[in-house]
């Protein structure tokens, strides 16, 4: 199974800690506000109460499991399809590719999460890498 095997080196490593360590705070930023995060997502979002909390728990727990190397891949793909819906449930399509950096615009382009989908996508491809959780459990 090509797509079990981990890549050699360090790319795998940097991919994941790169990812994870900028997904975690804003992880993070959810779970110590669950109650607010929760009502902004049922509210604003229309997200139903229990995909509004996956949504929360995916944000905080899957970049953990990334930069331990644990189901990288499956970690991964949740990421992106968290970001995929950012973009468009978030409506940051609508605003552009940028960031609001100077305050020109109404909300915040979508340029973050193409960057945070790019990175999943390399970690779903290439795998937790040598220097994982993942590994050491194959062995």
């Amino acid at each position: 199974m090509e797509m079990l095997n981990q890549t050699p080196g360090i790319t795998s490593l940097v991919l994941r800690f790169t990812l994870g360590l900028v997904m975690l705070p804003h992880g993070w930023q959810k779970v110590t506000n669950f109650q607010n995060t929760l009502m902004h997502l049922q509210q604003d979002y229309r997200l139903p109460w229990l995909l509004a909390v996956g949504v929360i728990l995916t944000e905080f727990i899957a970049p953990i499991f990334l930069v331990a190397g644990l189901a990288s891949r499956l970690m991964a793909l949740l990421l992106i399809v968290l970001m995929a819906g950012a973009i468009i449930m978030g409506h940051h399509w609508q605003h552009g590719f940028f960031m609001n950096w100077f305050g020109n615009q109404k909300g915040e382009g979508f340029e973050y999460h193409l960057l945070a989908i790019g990175l999943g996508l390399a970690i779903v491809l290439l795998g937790s890498g040598k220097c994982s959780v993942d590994h050491f459990m194959e062995k």
